[in-house]
């Protein structure tokens, strides 16, 4: 068991009836829990064996059954990473390799008589970054606006998630692809023969992400093993085009080797490899490949033509994505963080979006790209700064997202939005609504601690209505409802005018979130023009 599960005298249970509610059998061994202010909490429950020695760079395995109750009150360890200040992690936690567990929160009113909707948010990072126990998603708000079940989950991140070593597997020393993937998978599949032990209804699952981790929820979305896990999904800034195909994978994974000094005869030696000398060659490729071939990033899901059949955005578009409903969206600045962070992850000056359009001329000859005026009309009057920081945030996020809407639209219903609001300071620094900004709306967290500037110029009493207003659509969806927060405006689903119940005045209805919230029609009308129809992969 990893340190979170450890076992000691004090975690065996008493008789009384609050230990008999933290006190749960699951299909592996039991777990005892503790009580939070005011919900129920488990805390590092393995999922998976170790995924370490021989099962390094290999699919997930189911844990061994363990005898004694496990001690599930504090967190797993996060996956081995760079440290990050953006980022920030439960304290006294650390990295370790075994570190495939997860979280489950349950308000008082959920239990096997009383089941909730399960939501399991699957956390952001590039990536490379993050962790279930991140204080961000302290979720003690989310569970007292609404009876429901929360589960956390870590994956595998980095090189040792994402880097596709199967090009290079020999009779001896097997690799598999989408590791980070499969370990949200196997997640998935525990929740559904487990969750309901915890209070958790398993046929009212929605997954839910941000960012790296909104992407790995619409890939998810096209992945055939998937097909039943989860009955409704939310994807907040998915750079829902960062999936890439072998070729590409093979290329990063021989850079990988490069870096470490192994050669492709000696690919045994990588399992032999210190995990710190891993996370310092994987953030090395991390930051060296956006340089090299600006637009593309070193660590995403792969098209490995068995887990991930296809692009997922191909498969969005012949309608054979999961038949959920989809809430979606981003933020209105998305790109200002990575460039107040000089991040490498995004293009935005005019010598690195012209280096990436190259680039995707050349690695997809078939496509018809826009041309530079056709993209240049969505951004008229705009400085050149902006106008890069605004080719990034669409070509990055929006418009893989609206593509990805109106494809999903086919099979069922989406509720499309943009996330606007920013506070006087954020708006001072020049970030606006940028990425991730609007997580602490939806935990319900909204100062981090006594450094958080956020507030510090006024916004505070908006910004509680906000949340209030945007967990309430939340929850109502991921309770089987539509999105609605009454009185505020309803929020109508996206159609593209090809329904057969569609109304024209009414189509790509997109729920704009701000002070007050509002639904406009074609918010992005003039940015699909500029971009036109052709799905595009960037990042």
């Amino acid at each position: 068991m990893p340190r979170s599960n450890r076992t000691s005298p004090g975690s065996q249970p008493s008789d009384t009836a609050a230990d008999q509610r933290l006190l749960i059998s699951t299909e592996h061994g039991q777990v005892i829990g503790s009580d939070e202010a005011g919900y129920r909490s488990w805390k590092g429950i393995r999922y998976a064996a170790p995924p370490i020695g021989e099962l390094r760079w290999r699919a997930p395995q189911p844990p061994r059954a363990w005898q004694a109750v496990a001690d599930a009150t504090e967190f797993g360890p996060s996956c081995p990473q760079p440290a990050n200040p953006v980022i920030s992690l439960a304290p006294g936690i650390g990295h370790d390799e075994d570190c495939l567990t997860l979280n489950v929160a349950a308000s008082p009113e959920c239990d096997c008589d009383h089941p909730g909707p399960v939501m399991v948010w699957i956390h952001g990072g590039a990536y490379i970054f993050g962790g279930s126990n991140q204080p961000m998603f302290e979720p003690a708000s989310l569970l007292s606006a609404a009876p429901m079940v929360i589960v956390t989950v870590n994956y595998r991140l980095g090189a040792l998630g994402f880097l596709d070593l199967s090009s290079f597997s020999t009779e001896g020393h097997q690799f598999d692809s989408n590791l980070a993937l499969r370990d949200v998978l196997l997640a998935l599949n525990w929740v559904q023969s487990n969750i309901a032990a915890f209070g958790g209804d398993p046929a009212r699952v929605t997954l839910a992400g941000e960012s790296a981790g909104g992407a790995l929820v619409t890939t998810m979305l096209t992945v055939p093993a998937a097909a039943g896990l989860f009955q409704r999904a939310i994807a907040e800034s998915a750079p829902a085009t960062s999936v890439y195909d072998r070729e590409r994978a093979a290329k990063v994974a021989a850079m990988f080797l490069q870096d470490t000094d192994i050669s492709p005869a000696e690919v045994g030696r990588l399992r032999e490899l210190p995990v710190d000398q891993i996370v310092e060659s994987g953030y090395s490729l991390y930051s060296k490949v956006p340089g090299e071939f600006p637009g593309t990033l070193a660590y995403a899901p792969i098209v490995d033509g068995d887990l991930v059949p296809d692009y997922p955005l191909n498969r969005f578009r012949r309608g054979l994505s999961h038949p959920v409903p989809l809430l979606i969206g981003t933020n209105k600045d998305e790109a200002a963080m990575f460039k107040l962070m000089k991040s490498p992850l995004m293009p935005i000056t005019s010598e690195a979006i012209m280096q990436m359009f190259t680039d995707m001329a050349s690695d997809h000859p078939q496509l018809k790209l826009p041309s530079e005026a056709q993209v240049g009309s969505a951004y008229v009057g705009m400085k050149l700064k902006a106008k890069g920081l605004g080719v990034a945030r669409d070509l990055g996020f929006r418009m893989p997202t609206v593509w990805l809407a109106e494809g999903h639209s086919q099979v069922g219903p989406v509720y499309l939005f943009r996330f606007d609001w920013a506070t006087p300071m954020l708006r001072l620094l020049g970030i606006g609504a940028t990425h991730a900004t609007e997580l602490p709306y939806l935990w319900g967290n909204l100062i981090s601690g006594p450094k958080d500037i956020t507030f510090k110029l006024g916004g505070l009493s908006t910004g509680r209505q906000l949340s209030r207003r945007l967990q309430t659509r939340w929850l109502a969806f991921v309770a089987g409802n539509e999105p609605a927060a009454d009185p505020a405006v309803p929020w109508l689903p996206y159609r593209t005018g090809s329904s057969l119940d569609s109304q024209p005045e009414k189509d790509r209805a997109t729920l704009v979130i701000d002070a007050t919230d509002h639904l406009e029609f074609d918010l992005d009308g003039e940015l699909r023009l500029a971009w036109g129809d052709e799905v595009l992969s960037f990042l």
